[in-house]
């Protein structure tokens, strides 16, 4: 089940005044309680979880600063650079795993320089146990990917790069 299936499935219920559903296909089990009885329920837990560092970062965080001189400028944050050269930052609407194929061994669904359109997927998020499809919501050409394959990602992290079609 992916993210778009579990969203219409919460509409249907919404529409349809549905309390409390639960849903098991093989190994994927989805329970959604809504109401008052569930919002005092007693056996919901959050878990804030501390970001993981990539080994990349942490090389960054050891590395000495570069020399400063007449010629160097403080580098932008990649949301930024995004911005001033027109790029449209895809981002991760859900916190997991990032995958750039549905399977290992296969083809990722894009590479930069690729074309792609809307609703064309571009990655998989796997978040407890279940494998969400990430769509582009723009027509263009992917210009870079940020993360890394096998890489946990954040919620609102930047996936990809793209440069909207004019």
């Amino acid at each position: 089940m992916n993210q778009k299936e579990l969203k219409e499935l919460i509409e249907f219920l919404i529409e349809k005044d549905v309390t409390e559903f639960e849903l098991e296909r093989g190994d994927v089990k989805v329970r959604i309680k809504r109401g008052p009885e569930a919002a005092a329920g007693r056996d919901v837990h959050y878990v804030t979880m501390p970001p993981v560092a990539s080994p990349a970062a942490e090389a960054r965080a050891v590395s000495p600063p570069p020399a400063s001189g007449p010629a160097a400028a403080p580098a932008a944050p990649p949301a930024e650079a995004a911005k001033e050269e027109g790029l449209h930052m895809i981002t991760s609407p859900i916190v997991g795993t990032f995958y750039e194929a549905p399977s290992p061994g296969s083809p990722p669904f894009v590479k930069p320089g690729d074309p792609v359109e809307v609703g064309q997927v571009l990655c998989i998020i796997e978040a407890m146990k279940l494998m969400n499809e990430i769509e582009c919501d723009v027509a263009g050409e992917v210009v870079k990917r940020v993360v890394n394959n096998g890489q946990p990602v954040e919620y609102g992290q930047p996936l990809f790069e793209v440069r909207p079609r004019k």
